[in-house]
């Protein structure tokens, strides 16, 4: 799932270098991913309205259950 969500936001930002992902496991079956990116490229990955994002989590919801897992995405500034 990591990989995942690397993968489109690499894709979305300017400095994709600067893209850095953190996994943290709360319980068995969920999953936290924290996004951290460059302060310009905060708003190229939440989108107008927020509708990048939401679409980010709406993915990311679905590769989780396929897994079993339930998977959050948190966005860092």
């Amino acid at each position: 799932m990591k990989e995942f969500i690397e993968f489109i936001v690499k894709h979305l930002v300017d400095k994709p270098e600067a893209v850095v992902i953190r996994e943290k496991v709360c319980e068995e079956k969920k999953v936290i991913f924290s996004l951290k990116v460059e302060q310009n490229d905060v708003g190229k990955v939440i989108g107008k309205k927020g509708k990048t994002v939401i679409a980010m989590r709406t993915l990311l919801t679905a590769v989780g259950a396929k897994q079993g897992k339930k998977a959050t995405l948190d966005i860092e500034g």
